[in-house]
């Protein structure tokens, strides 16, 4: 069984499963706002990001900057995450889906965490605000594609996906109340 083959129920039974045992842990980490703030710098260097449309660079900056904000307003709780739970980190075992490559790990809400998974997943996962998923959504999408335009990025196809990236963060900002 591949991570893709995994049920939406058993993806976030696994996550809510990790969560679970994170939750107990004290260890220092990064907050999930450092990574926000490192595209915000990548946005903002012209010289790192120099293919980044004018227009493309302040949509950018602005839903980091907006999205970071009102995540931050709500005030929710907060808890040591995988920091990116995405198919690629899910592998599928004799015991049940586990999730792998925990170098990411950060402070946060868990929604932004299941900002990474597959949207279904988030239906599963108990007691989750939907309005923070939604938002930590954008917020993951603007810092993924951020990554796409820096000169480094070598990611095949990083900048065609920066692009189609840039379209879907339009699309869910009008959708935005």
């Amino acid at each position: 069984m591949t991570p893709r083959e995994v049920s939406p129920a058993d993806y976030a039974h696994a996550l809510e499963r990790l969560h679970a045992g994170m939750r107990g842990l004290d260890v220092p980490t990064p907050h999930f706002t450092d990574r926000i703030e490192q595209a915000q710098r990548l946005v903002a260097n012209r010289d790192r990001t120099p293919a980044l449309a004018d227009a493309d660079r302040e949509l950018l900056g602005d839903t980091l900057r907006r999205m970071r904000r009102v995540i931050g307003e709500r005030g929710g709780a907060e808890q040591l995450l995988h920091g990116e739970p995405h198919p690629g980190n899910l592998l599928s075992t004799g015991n049940g889906p586990l999730f792998i490559d925990l170098e990411t790990c950060c402070r946060g809400p868990v929604e932004w965490d299941l900002a990474h998974a597959p949207e279904e997943v988030g239906e599963h996962y108990p007691g989750v605000d939907q309005d923070v998923l939604r938002q930590c959504r954008i917020l993951v999408l603007a810092v993924i594609t951020t990554w796409r335009w820096d000169r480094g990025d070598q990611l095949p196809n990083g900048r065609r996906l920066g692009t189609e990236w840039l379209g879907q963060i339009r699309a869910a900002l009008d959708r935005e109340p």
